[in-house]
């Protein structure tokens, strides 16, 4: 006779899974708000570094090249704010502020990538 009812057993079983859903979740909140913490942008012309920005302080730089780019970092991210490249990708590329990410203008050969200062880079997957 198969007795489906609801027993303690169970009831531990999937306190456990909630318990081990929550911290997962936990973890991944809390990995989001702290990835800012000592990130910085660098800026690279012609893969020359010309500015290290840190996402913890308002900036704004002008690159100029062969067009010129607006930089512009603030809460905690950066964007190209504007452009005269044709175009204009680099703008509606929108802001960063992940170690990993990357704006770039490629008629103005111009990179902006977030990186970080204290931690290892952001990983979001490892295959073994």
């Amino acid at each position: 006779m198969n007795d489906l009812s609801f027993r303690r057993g169970d009831a531990a079983v999937i306190a456990l899974i909630l318990a081990a859903a929550i911290s997962v979740a936990a973890a991944f909140a809390l990995a989001a708000v702290s990835h800012g913490g000592g990130a910085v942008a660098e800026v690279r012309r012609d893969g020359e570094l010309i500015a290290t920005l840190p996402l913890s302080e308002d900036a704004r730089l002008v690159v100029e090249g062969g067009y010129t780019n607006v930089v512009v970092v603030a809460s905690g991210a950066v964007c190209i704010e504007s452009s005269d490249c044709p175009g204009g990708d680099c703008v509606r590329s929108g802001r960063i502020s992940r170690p990993g990410r990357a704006l770039v203008c490629l008629p103005n050969r111009v990179e902006v990538r977030v990186v970080s200062e204290t931690a290892a880079p952001y990983v979001d997957a490892v295959a073994s």
